[in-house]
């Protein structure tokens, strides 16, 4: 069965059927994102994003929140963007430093790193794209702390992309943080799944 790409008002519960069973649903999705999350150096996470992850915030929003239909439009437009579709790898990327004045530090060198994150995996290398809703570094080149990138594939590297057991490193290429991990193999995996 192709993965679902998109999430409909079809898709989202009424309240109080998500609230009867969103214990388990949390904690079923918490398996899921076992395999969907990698640290990349001392400060870094990848969460790699697919329907069933996006689904689940829209729906959790709604039920915190309570906004209804309105919020509904607003959340799908947000989340929507985020679910990969097909031939690419999706992530939220977060740079997470509990004490404020060296996180401010920290991201104010950091300006421009949504676009030297990469993959590298049998000769390849796949750089990363923003999300395009908003500027992620500002003028002054300080980085937001949390980071929406998108990673396209051609037909070529998804194929060996899906090669079990293949060597795949993640990464980013700048001069302030150049970190690099190689995924462990359920996380290559799963994320092989979010291709067509």
């Amino acid at each position: 069965m192709a993965a679902k790409r998109s999430i409909t008002s079809d898709d989202i519960l009424p309240l109080e059927v998500y609230a009867a069973d969103r214990k388990a649903r949390r904690k079923a999705l918490v398996d899921v994102k076992r395999h969907r999350r990698i640290e990349v150096g001392p400060v870094c996470t990848f969460y790699f994003e697919n329907y069933e992850t996006m689904w689940s915030q829209v729906q959790e929003m709604l039920y915190i929140e309570k906004g209804g239909d309105e919020q509904l439009k607003d959340e799908l437009e947000a989340y929507n963007p985020l679910i990969p579709q097909g031939s690419e790898l999706v992530a939220t990327v977060m740079f997470e430093i509990d004490e404020p004045v060296r996180r401010a530090t920290f991201l104010s060198k950091l300006g421009g790193v949504e676009e030297t994150a990469f993959f590298q995996f049998d000769g390849e290398t796949v750089m990363s794209t923003p999300e395009e809703d908003v500027d992620r570094t500002t003028a002054d080149g300080k980085a937001s702390a949390v980071q929406f990138m998108h990673f396209h594939f051609t037909a070529d590297q998804v194929a060996k992309f899906r090669t079990e057991n293949q060597q795949v490193i993640l990464g980013f290429k700048h001069e302030a943080y150049s970190h690099m991990v190689v995924l462990p193999e359920g996380v290559r995996a799963a994320l092989a799944q979010d291709f067509d």
